[in-house]
């Protein structure tokens, strides 16, 4: 999942300052989960801007509509009538979303209205954790299903660093080791000779180090 947080009303009243007629578009699948742009989200914000707005003497119009995923453009297209009718877009969704409206409405401007901040996972209710880097190249089956990359604070491939204490890392207290989680989940696999296997100096090519991604499903294609 991806994991993004609203921006705050400050800086979002600064974006959309130039701008009297603006709609506000949610996302219904990442960032409805953590809270940040489903619907509920959306009308909540927009509710705050009018009311903030108004006490600075601005008029504004605020239209409210979310989408399923802002990422597809099946779902993008049932907001082609409320974009048509406003001056610009704050998206609620992650980069990607925003830059999915941006390219589908190439004459209005499309605003983010979040801060995305990684691949994770609902730990408990209200808690994320980042799990995934989306390197483009995972060996979670070497390490048990942990991620170093993500997880270990020097991306360590090859055991830890020796400097964590009582299980926890050394260069946050607060924050699990990584390779102590790799080595309890091994031993409960019974696969703790995957600790003799080396693994490589990591090829950062297959991440965002080697340009802009893209992945192409023939098999998929119309």
């Amino acid at each position: 999942m991806i994991v993004g947080e609203q921006k705050s009303i400050s800086e979002i009243k600064t974006i959309i300052a130039p701008y009297k007629k603006i709609l506000i578009m949610g996302c219904g699948t990442c960032v409805k989960t953590c809270f940040a742009g489903g619907e509920d989200e959306v009308a909540v914000l927009a509710s705050a801007l009018r009311l903030a707005c108004k006490k600075d003497g601005k008029d504004i119009d605020i239209e409210e509509f979310t989408v399923e995923r802002q990422c597809e453009d099946e779902f993008i297209q049932e907001g082609a009538p409320a974009v048509s009718r406003n001056e610009g877009v704050l998206s609620l969704a992650c980069g990607a979303g925003v830059q999915a409206l941006a390219r589908r409405f190439v004459k209005t401007p499309v605003l983010p209205g979040v801060n995305t901040t990684f691949i994770g996972v609902l730990e408990k209710q209200g808690v994320f954790t980042e799990e995934c880097a989306g390197c483009g190249d995972c060996k979670l089956a070497i390490f048990g299903g942990i991620c170093p990359v993500t997880r270990c604070a020097k991306k360590l491939l090859n055991g830890p660093c020796g400097g964590s204490q009582n299980g926890k890392c050394e260069v946050n207290p607060e924050t699990d080791c990584a390779w102590q989680m790799i080595i309890e989940r091994l031993r409960i696999l019974g696969q703790m000779e995957n600790l003799r296997v080396y693994v490589p100096p990591k090829n950062w090519q297959t991440s965002l180090s080697g340009g802009p991604r893209k992945m192409v499903r023939e098999d998929h294609m119309i």
